[in-house]
């Protein structure tokens, strides 16, 4: 049963948003697939899963982030060529808690992402390996938050988020192997934008134009199984293709963290905690002294994979009884 709720999660974390507030990274948020078995197929039915992270870099004057996912998955009865296809839908919500004093505007913030939309086609392949391919859209140009704020003095400021000037369209691919209590997974996510990319409006109008930079996610599990509880290292990164000095991703190549992750398996639903801190990352912050260091984060995540329906089992047909005489 844990085998299948970690597929579903896997499911939910294709939609995540970025926890990096006032500097561009991709829109899918790294690390959020680590500790599921992305590759592996979901058994038919309707799973609800929730995944919320909280981040703290180490620039002093940093805002403090956090996003929540809430996400609605349909495993669908159709298989084409032996791939269950599993359809989702979720609109992200992102967080800044700025650290300003009463009275300063812009003490916690809010930013409603495009909703995303997509679907996965995974396949079991045997021997407890499966593999997946993942397509969607975040639909930033349709509902997606303008991105902007007002600043203490009155003026607009730069957009908060700028990558939400263009719909994000994600592409992926997963491997996992599930056997004997392990989950074993690796995961490659491509965000590829509409660049350059503008909000509308007159605001849209007075910012941008946005030169947004395409990105490639990894994510990489090992967990073990023990009795109800599970545990294992968890590692996770993203690289910026374009970061010249007018791309939005400019001097940040990307970074990679690595943490712990525990679990437990209530039954009726799962839970999972985990926690990562920067070892690489191109970001950089200037210190009280003024002097430039990396800005390195730490990322606590939470986890419920909560499944709303499976189909009734198909009763197997009676054997005919045959009585010799």
């Amino acid at each position: 049963m844990m085998k299948n709720w970690l597929a579903a999660g896997a499911v939910a974390l294709t939609v995540g948003m970025t926890s990096t507030i006032a500097q561009a990274q991709t829109t899918t948020v790294p690390g959020e697939q680590v500790g599921l078995a992305i590759g592996a197929p979901l058994p038919e039915g309707i799973y609800a899963i929730n995944t919320f992270t909280f981040r703290r870099t180490d620039g002093r004057n940093d805002p403090d982030t956090a996003v929540n996912v809430p996400v609605l998955v349909w495993s669908t009865p159709f298989v084409p060529f032996g791939g269950r296809v599993e359809l989702l839908v979720a609109p992200p919500t992102v967080f800044a808690f700025t650290r300003n004093p009463a009275g300063v505007r812009n003490k916690d913030i809010s930013i409603n992402v495009g909703t995303f939309v997509g679907g996965i086609w995974a396949f079991d392949l045997g021997s407890n390996f499966g593999v997946s391919l993942l397509g969607g859209v975040y639909l930033n140009d349709l509902n997606g938050d303008r991105g902007s704020i007002i600043t203490a003095n009155g003026t607009t400021a730069t957009p908060v988020l700028p990558q939400l000037s263009s719909n994000t369209y994600r592409f992926g691919v997963a491997g996992s192997y599930t056997g004997d209590g392990w989950n074993i997974t690796g995961n490659l996510t491509a965000n590829i934008y509409d660049s350059p990319g503008r909000f509308g409006g007159p605001v849209g109008a007075a910012l941008g134009p946005f030169y947004l930079s395409n990105a490639l996610n990894f994510d990489i599990t090992a967990t073990k199984k023990f009795g109800n509880f599970e545990i294992g290292p968890v590692a996770y990164g993203t690289y910026n293709f374009d970061i010249g000095q007018f791309s939005a991703a400019a001097n940040n190549r990307g970074r990679f963290a690595v943490g712990g992750l525990i679990g437990y398996d209530f039954k009726v639903f799962t839970v999972q905690a985990y926690v990562a801190r920067d070892v690489v990352t191109g970001a950089q912050f200037t210190n009280a002294f003024g002097r430039t260091r990396s800005d390195y984060s730490t990322d606590g995540w939470l986890r419920l994979i909560v499944p709303l329906y499976s189909p009734a089992p198909v009763s197997p047909v009676p054997a005919a009884l045959v009585r010799k005489y």
